[in-house]
């Protein structure tokens, strides 16, 4: 299978980039599979984080050469679906309701920096090399650049795509594509730690918090702003996450936000 899947009981997801021998490169295969998981994740109540993670040395080394060149020689049409279909990837990674991680070691170039910059938080092993490499191929990194941009602004961006430099994770970690870099040895301590703070959120304010700052992106401080943001913190204090957060902060207790959600879908 070109992408594994593992859910343990308190609703943490693995998706495994599984093409070690292709530097978990992209083909048409692996872009489907992941697409089809992101949705599917996205609609499921248990699933409380996301993961990625790359099988072998590698986290993703972008687009499959021979699967590029395939879509080269297609058909326009077929051309623009595939690409469309790699596109519709990212689109769900960066929308999805549920935290999400990268763990990255060895190679995320082209397509790999992409889904990097598209997790809320990114983890690297002091390892790991990030190239934006496209082009030297004669192309561009056209689908993953709205959300490279993002990530480390258009200054930082415009430098990488022209010169498709190799980087090192202390320069991803300083330009913003990743937040933290583990000691040799130590990316899996780091994951646990960010997993274990993650889900002691609760899941409902965790998803509106994600759509908040992508509308605090787009707007500019105005009075329609400053009105919408109002009701929601209005509308959060209200809901059954808010009342049971701040009703255990009082009563110095945690909230069991698995319990309450499963208690919210009982018809």
């Amino acid at each position: 299978m070109e992408l594994l899947e593992t859910f343990d009981a308190r609703g943490v997801v693995t998706l495994t980039l599984n093409r070690p021998q292709r530097r978990n490169a992209f083909d048409a295969g692996l872009v489907a599979a992941l697409t089809d998981a992101l949705r599917r994740l996205d609609a499921d109540p248990e699933a409380r984080v996301v993961m990625l993670s790359g099988a072998g040395e590698n986290f993703c080394a972008g687009g499959d050469i021979e699967w590029m060149r395939a879509a080269a020689n297609a058909p326009a049409t077929e051309n623009e679906r595939d690409a469309l279909m790699l596109a519709a990837m990212y689109d769900a990674l960066d929308k999805l309701s549920k935290p999400t991680v990268a763990l990255v070691q060895g190679a995320a170039f082209g397509g790999g920096v992409g889904l990097v910059a598209c997790c809320d938080i990114a983890l690297a092993a002091r390892s790991a090399k990030f190239c934006l490499s496209e082009v030297r191929l004669g192309l561009i990194p056209a689908v993953v650049g709205p959300y490279v941009v993002k990530a480390i602004g258009t200054r930082r961006a415009r430098a990488l795509f022209l010169s498709a430099e190799i980087i090192d994770a202390e320069c991803a970690r300083h330009i913003g594509l990743v937040h933290e870099i583990a000691p040799v040895g130590g990316l899996s301590a780091l994951r646990d730690r960010v997993i274990e703070a993650l889900l002691l959120g609760a899941p409902g304010a965790q998803a509106q918090a994600k759509r908040l700052v992508s509308l605090c992106a787009d707007h500019a401080i105005d009075a329609s702003l400053i009105h919408e943001t109002a009701r929601l913190l209005a509308e959060r204090r209200a809901s059954a996450e808010g009342v049971a957060g701040l009703t255990g902060f009082l009563d110095k207790r945690a909230p069991d936000w698995r319990d309450l959600g499963k208690r919210a879908h009982v018809p």
